[in-house]
């Protein structure tokens, strides 16, 4: 019942801020060439749905949202492993992660454009970057709150190094890992778009939006072109969060029954 109000609470905000839109844009508070009334973009997006080459370029920013997540993936959760069991080795190169960490990709466009052109690498590669972080430093923080009882009993049992991070420290993480993967899921799609809105990589959904700056009526299609970029967001989002929920229910269980009961009905007193 908790997931389905919060649903129905959802699906009222969005009417809500659609019929704050619309009524601003026909009174005439902002004129229509700023901001159109929300009908007409809401018309102009499911218009768009049919347009051959403009779901051409939706598949080409997924395409490119897929491979840099995958990469960023591919290397955050080894090296986060890595880092969070050799604590020497997370000690010698914290400095270069934390200079690296808040440089923001848009301002490596000029450097990445540079190295590998303007094709889809050069958009992967920023992609990746952004997106790795959030997994890596899930990634160490989750080995860090694995629990030392389980970890010790089975060093007891005469586990080694590895048997003891397959058994233990990897399950334990999982769930942290999954929730760094959607933080960057969602950073990875952000860098998709604007990659291809400031530099002109590909032919993708940022690419849409740029052109239409230029358009007779290009605020609509602008907006519209958003709308569909939100709208990506949502969907990427909502299938995560389903899988990590059923993958790792386990992980939710207390938060979830806690919610359902309160503290009090669960045997726990403040």
């Amino acid at each position: 019942m908790t997931r389905r109000r919060e649903f129905l609470l959802g699906v009222l905000g969005a009417v809500l801020a659609f019929g704050a839109c619309e009524a601003v844009s026909r009174a005439g508070i902002v004129r229509r060439s700023y901001l159109p009334p929300a009908s007409e973009v809401l018309a102009r997006a499911a218009q768009l749905a049919g347009d051959g080459a403009f779901l051409d370029g939706i598949g080409a920013t997924l395409r490119a949202w897929a491979l840099g997540l995958g990469l960023a993936c591919a290397i955050a959760v080894p090296l986060g492993l890595l880092l969070g069991t050799v604590p020497v080795l997370d000690a010698a190169v914290r400095a270069v992660v934390e200079f690296l960490r808040p440089l923001p990709s848009v301002a490596l466009i000029p450097l990445v454009s540079l190295l590998l052109g303007s094709g889809t690498g050069a958009e992967v590669t920023l992609i990746a970057y952004a997106s790795v972080w959030p997994v890596l430093f899930n990634t160490v923080y989750g080995l860090a709150e694995t629990d030392p009882l389980a970890r010790d009993t089975l060093r007891a049992f005469g586990f080694g190094r590895l048997g003891v991070l397959l058994r233990v420290e990897l399950p334990g993480t999982a769930p942290f890992i999954a929730a760094g993967v959607r933080i960057s899921a969602a950073v990875a799609l952000i860098l998709a778009v604007a990659s291809e809105i400031l530099s002109g990589f590909g032919d993708g959904l940022g690419i849409f939006i740029a052109q239409a700056q230029t358009a007779t009526d290009g605020t609509r299609d602008v907006l519209a072109g958003v709308l569909w970029a939100g709208t990506l967001g949502l969907v990427i989002n909502g299938v995560l969060v389903g899988a990590e929920r059923r993958l790792f229910a386990w992980a939710h269980e207390p938060r979830d029954a806690q919610r359902r009961f309160g503290p009090e009905r669960q045997g726990v007193r403040a």
